[in-house]
């Protein structure tokens, strides 16, 4: 059985799904090893504009398999060099949007922390309860968390281990909008849909300056800013948005 699978749902939307279902997508290193090799192809395929990461309908990724990992040193986990599997998805140029019923707690609350957008269930609920097993988060869960909800919230989660709802998630800016059950994964697939209509090039280029600049001075943010919009305005699709709506058309954008 594949531990991931990939779908093809329309021409420029791919979708990347936790395929372990009997196992609650726990994080195991086969289901790694898929995300970081899918998450390269995709990201390296021109035909690919946007890709929704899923698990299942009851269930995200309800974190790391402790069955691969109870029993490892420190050195067998320094060898596995596991954050660079994680840095093949956060390293992806396109737009990711993670689509999450259920669970995503632990390694899972981290994977849906590595997509740009995160549409929620009513039902589903965040956590990193690393503490209760004795280790801590280590694959984001101190670093992105904080980063997205502040100082305070991320401490309340790390250092309990207790879950938070979904509009709990979206109250302190965890998630982007939260939707019924079952209507997560339409709802991510519609959004893939206006994204993948946008111009490619000015998609990347927001992602990139976006995440580069917010952890950077506001004047260096701004420089990068800058450089990137000007640098559209060597694309076709500059040309052809500006013009179609002078024109008053539908833009047919070639991602040139």
């Amino acid at each position: 059985m594949n531990e991931v699978v990939v779908e093809r749902p329309s021409a420029h939307v791919a979708v990347i799904r936790l395929n372990r279902e009997d196992a609650r997508n726990a994080l195991n290193q086969p289901l790694r090893l898929g995300l970081a090799g899918h998450f390269t192809r995709l990201g390296d395929d021109p035909a690919v504009r946007v890709i929704v990461l899923t698990g299942g309908d009851k269930v995200f990724a309800a974190g790391a398999d402790l069955r691969d990992m109870a029993d490892r040193s420190a050195v067998e986990l320094m060898q596995l060099a596991n954050h660079r599997l994680w840095h093949a998805i956060a390293a992806c140029p396109k737009p990711v949007i993670a689509a999450v019923n259920g669970l995503a707690w632990g390694g899972g609350c981290e994977l849906a922390m590595h997509a740009d957008v995160i549409v929620a269930g009513a039902g589903a609920s965040f956590c990193q309860p690393e503490v209760k097993v004795g280790v801590m988060p280590g694959a984001g869960g101190t670093q992105r968390l904080t980063r997205a909800v502040g100082k305070f919230k991320a401490m309340k989660m790390v250092l309990t281990g207790l879950p938070v709802s979904a509009h709990e998630a979206s109250a302190m800016g965890l998630v982007s909008e939260v939707v019924p059950d079952a209507e997560v994964m339409a709802r991510a697939l519609e959004l893939a849909a206006v994204i993948a209509s946008r111009p490619p090039l000015a998609v990347m280029q927001i992602k990139e300056v976006l995440i580069a600049g917010a952890d950077a001075s506001l004047d260096t943010g701004l420089m990068l800013e800058r450089k990137a919009f000007q640098l559209l305005f060597a694309s076709r699709d500059q040309k052809e948005g500006m013009h179609a709506f002078l024109e008053r058309r539908d833009a047919e954008f070639s991602g040139q």
